[in-house]
């Protein structure tokens, strides 16, 4: 029989963390959930995917630039931040860098006194996005490319960008590395050894010591890793653990990436990029070929959805502006997305369960469907078949489940089921695999009074601090 317990006695203990758990910037990056980046340096203004490095910096002219329009459309789109690209494989600096001429200083853009970085940065936080800095680790202009010298310049560089533009939560190293380029004039192919070349080791201590609430993006993390493609989407499952020691920036497994890995040592969830556009840098030929929102939508269900967070390029203009096209993809994005988050309709029910730890109320079936994060249902570590019963009043009609585990107790369960009363029986809506830190499940609308979330596998008892459901318009 089980041992009853006081309501609220502070003698029932929370569950023990399972396996790897996340750091505190991790927390906060997960609850980000979707943020933009910004890919804008002269291949803008060449029509070039990656620059050569040889092109004159008076190319860079963004006559109309206009950060605040940039970043409104951003805020308004429903992103939490904003990555730019401070610096792209051509090696041209959007801020006056004091170690190299080939910048804005060197533009014909504002005299050769603009910033870009500065003056998206303050953009960011007047409208409150988080800001974030993109700087490729190759380098096609710079002579030093392939020798010591040049990760002297790299660092040097990275210390500018983390020490004058105020707070940073993401620092995201491409995997592009070495090959052909201008190098100073020597117009040659150059090759370096990825695993040792860059010392990652220090240069990320180097992030640590500036901004310690940066998360460190790449193929191989230490916060975030790459989700294995450019197309925003995550496996399924994709869980939050991976094992990155066979993995460097710019070789590791996509297959590996693309799915996590359930026993990994290391808590290194995903994400996934992707450009609202064919190309990441704007080109006036693919002004009819932006991402419409229905499509976003899909993303937003296969990266967000399954766990990760969505990374959507928005290339600014040879105006220095998002375009037109762009913004009005984005806004029926965001409108959407509304329509069908707006209303968590299991706010209305009852919540019961068969089990909760000590049949204590701070970890009761009601903690999945009062809106706090910080809440969660909890089994006692004997349960056998922990399930949760959702009732309503009236039917309710939905077609959109939210589920999210408790994720400073680590990623728990391993399966799990929604079922649907249909005349007093219980019938399957769906089921999947990893959960963690949003899990989105969309099937065919259904009318029920009842709602049933099964765990028929697990590593440790769940820890479910959300339930919802929602209805999709159409």
């Amino acid at each position: 029989m089980k041992k009853t317990r006081k309501a609220g006695s502070l003698d029932v203990k929370g569950p023990a963390p399972f396996g790897p758990v996340p750091s505190e910037r991790q927390l906060q990056w997960h609850e980000l959930e979707f943020y933009g980046f910004l890919h804008f340096t002269v291949n803008t203004f060449t029509d070039k995917e990656w620059g050569f490095g040889d092109e004159d910096p008076s190319v860079f002219n963004p006559t109309a630039f206009d950060a605040g329009q940039i970043v409104e459309t951003a805020a308004k789109g429903g992103m939490a931040g904003l990555i730019l690209t401070c610096k792209h494989h051509d090696g041209f600096c959007l801020w006056p860098s004091r170690f190299t001429g080939h910048s804005v200083k060197n533009s014909a853009w504002q005299g050769g006194r603009g910033d870009v970085v500065r003056d998206i940065s303050a953009a960011c936080r007047a409208q409150g996005l988080k800001f974030g800095v993109y700087l490729s680790p190759w380098d096609r202009n710079h002579a030093e490319y392939g020798r010591s010298a040049y990760i002297r310049y790299y660092r040097e560089q990275l210390r500018e960008l983390l020490t004058g533009y105020g707070p940073i939560f993401e620092v995201w190293c491409d995997g592009a590395n070495g090959g052909d380029g201008f190098y100073g004039g020597a117009r040659e192919r150059r090759e370096i050894d990825r695993r040792t070349y860059y010392d990652w080791e220090t240069t990320r201590g180097i992030v640590r010591e500036l901004q310690p609430g940066a998360c460190m993006f790449s193929d191989a993390g230490p916060d975030i890793r790459w989700s294995g493609n450019e197309e925003g989407i995550a496996g399924d499952p994709c869980w939050h653990t991976l094992d990155p020691a066979p993995f460097t920036p710019g070789d590791a497994d996509s297959s590996a990436l693309n799915g996590g890995q359930r026993s990994g040592p290391a808590w290194l969830p995903a994400e996934c990029d992707v450009s609202i556009r064919p190309g990441w840098f704007y080109h006036a030929n693919e002004d009819g070929r932006v991402r419409q929102p229905e499509n976003l939508l899909d993303l937003y269900f296969k990266s967000v959805g399954r766990g990760a967070s969505l990374l959507l390029n928005l290339p600014p203009d040879r105006r220095g502006l998002i375009h037109e096209n762009d913004v009005s993809s984005l806004m029926g994005f965001r409108r959407r997305l509304s329509a069908i988050f707006g209303t968590d309709l299991a706010r209305a029910c009852r919540a019961a369960a068969g089990d909760v730890r000590g049949n204590d109320p701070r970890f009761g079936p009601g903690c999945l469907v009062d809106g706090n994060p910080g809440t969660y249902w909890a089994t006692d570590d004997g349960a056998e078949k922990p399930e949760a019963v959702l009732e309503f009043p009236k039917p309710i009609t939905f077609n959109v489940v939210r589920l999210r585990e408790f994720l400073p107790l680590g990623q728990r369960v391993d399966r799990f089921a929604i079922d649907v009363d249909a005349g007093g029986q219980w019938q399957e809506y769906a089921n999947g695999t990893a959960i963690g830190n949003r899990r989105l499940v969309r099937g065919a609308s259904r009318a029920t009074r009842r709602v049933r979330l099964r765990i028929p596998e697990f590593r440790a008892c769940p820890a479910i601090s959300e339930m919802a459901l929602f209805l999709d318009p159409g």
